[in-house]
C-alpha cells in the first residue's frame, strides 16, 4: 500500500524537483526517512510559496555518508546548477555532524 510522506523544501530545490531536473533528494536516513518505500509518494511543500508537488519514490539509495553519495550521482540530479561546485560539506547546512554520524 502506498503511503504519502510530507517534506518541506527550500524554493530553489522545490523548483528543480517540480521541473524534473532534481530527481535525487538528499536526506539523512533518520526515523522519518526509514519509513520510505519504493512506490510511496512524497508531497514536497515549498517553504516560501507553500506550493505542493507530489512525486513517487522510484528508488532508495543508502550510503554511509554524503561523500559516498556525491560520488555516485551527477550534481544536476542532486539539485545543483551546472556552474555550481557540488560539495558534500554543503549538507552541514541542514544536518549537524552529530546527526550525520548518527544516521
Amino acid at each position: 500500500m502506498k503511503t504519502t510522506h510530507n517534506m518541506n523544501l527550500n524554493d530553489g530545490p522545490f523548483t528543480r524537483v517540480k521541473s524534473g531536473t532534481k530527481t535525487i533528494e538528499l536526506r539523512l536516513n533518520d526515523k522519518k526517512r526509514q519509513l520510505l518505500k519504493v512506490k510511496d509518494l512524497i508531497e514536497f511543500t515549498n517553504r516560501v510559496t507553500l506550493e505542493v508537488v507530489t512525486v513517487e519514490v522510484i528508488g532508495l539509495y543508502k550510503y554511509s555518508n554524503f561523500e559516498e553519495l556525491y560520488k555516485h550521482f551527477d550534481k544536476i540530479v542532486m539539485g545543483y546548477d551546472k556552474n555550481d561546485i557540488a560539495n558534500p560539506k554543503d549538507m552541514e547546512k541542514y544536518y549537524s555532524k552529530d546527526e550525520q554520524d548518527k544516521y
